[in-house]
């Protein structure tokens, strides 16, 4: 019975995991239905975060796209002669599929990090 022994613990302890997770969710979900409701932060850290973060993405996305397109165009060039009509299909598929969220990702994390280290470090200690 020792072989079962090892599996066992692994079942309990992934169980485990799911109840910790179950509980935390539905903590999470009791806790946002509860006064006081910060409507107004929230609001102001959407737009914070998610409409001032638009312009560095969309200049980190397009001039990718732009270095994309040009070694797109100068790899397919030299191996058949529709090297043009093909440059714009493989940049959308390219950007939108595999770059775009990831860039984005990474720009908006890089710039929300900074500004909220700025915030922090803006603070007094009282």
């Amino acid at each position: 019975m020792t072989f079962l022994r090892i599996p066992g613990r692994a079942a309990l302890n992934l169980l485990q995991q799911f109840g910790l997770l179950a509980m935390f969710t539905g903590q999470a979900i009791y806790w946002s239905f509860r006064r006081p409701w910060y409507g107004r932060q929230l609001f102001r850290q959407i737009v914070d975060i998610g409409y001032f973060s638009l312009p560095v993405v969309g200049l980190t996305t397009l001039f990718s796209g732009m270095v994309i397109a040009l070694q797109s165009y100068t790899g397919t060039s030299r191996f058949s002669a529709e090297g043009e009509s093909s440059v714009a299909t493989v940049v959308v598929l390219i950007v939108t599929r595999e770059l775009g969220p990831v860039l984005a990702g990474l720009m908006v994390a890089g710039r929300i990090g900074a500004s909220m280290a700025a915030e922090i470090g803006t603070m007094r200690v009282t």
